[in-house]
């Protein structure tokens, strides 16, 4: 089944890069000039757009990938994720049930989940979504042109305005204005250690 599917896929234009080690679903949409790299697994419900590069040891399922978009190496992408045109999900990136608008980044170790993004938003390494509370799961808004710092908590259910910025290191549990900067950290301070 595998084979069929891969020489259908290589028919309709599809690149696959060693296509023995790659996975795909009966119901997979291709685009055009799609590339798929080593390691990959598309399982149910994937469409995908033209141009779309997937790199290897990336997971995706139930996900609906635009245009030129660029996606892994090591992504995983779970049920209910939309990738608009021209967005980025890099290494050990985690996305689930979100949308991720136009030209928007999370290039680096992070989760989204339960979200919505904006257009040219900017998701800094180590970012996650606080989307759970033991019960219930809750939303985060992102709107457009967000850049969000490295090593950031957003604590959901959590909107962070047009335009705004968020600073690296910081638990963010409030909405956030348009046009602002928010952070919240500790002040440093340092102790001499006794001899």
């Amino acid at each position: 089944m595998q084979n069929k599917l891969r020489h259908k896929a290589i028919k309709q234009g599809v690149k696959l890069v060693s296509p023995q080690s790659i996975h795909l679903s009966k119901d997979t949409k291709f685009g055009k000039n799609v590339l798929i790299e080593p390691y990959v697994v598309i399982g149910k419900g994937v469409k995908i757009g033209n141009n779309v590069k997937i790199l290897s040891f990336s997971y995706i399922e139930k996900t609906k990938i635009g245009n030129n978009v660029t996606i892994g190496p090591f992504a995983r992408l779970r049920p209910e994720t939309v990738l608009e045109d021209n967005s980025q999900i890099g290494n050990f990136v985690e996305v689930k049930k979100s949308k991720i608008g136009k030209n928007s980044k999370i290039n680096h170790l992070s989760y989204v989940g339960d979200s919505e993004l904006g257009k040219n938003v900017n998701i800094g390494a180590g970012t996650i979504t606080c989307n759970y509370d033991g019960k219930k799961k809750h939303k985060t808004k992102i709107l457009d042109n967000v850049f969000v710092g490295s090593n950031t908590a957003l604590v959901a259910p959590v909107k962070l305005g047009k335009n705004s910025t968020i600073g690296a290191g910081s638990t963010i549990t409030k909405n956030v204005t348009d046009n602002s900067l928010a952070l919240s950290r500790v002040h440093q301070r340092e102790i001499k250690k006794r001899k």
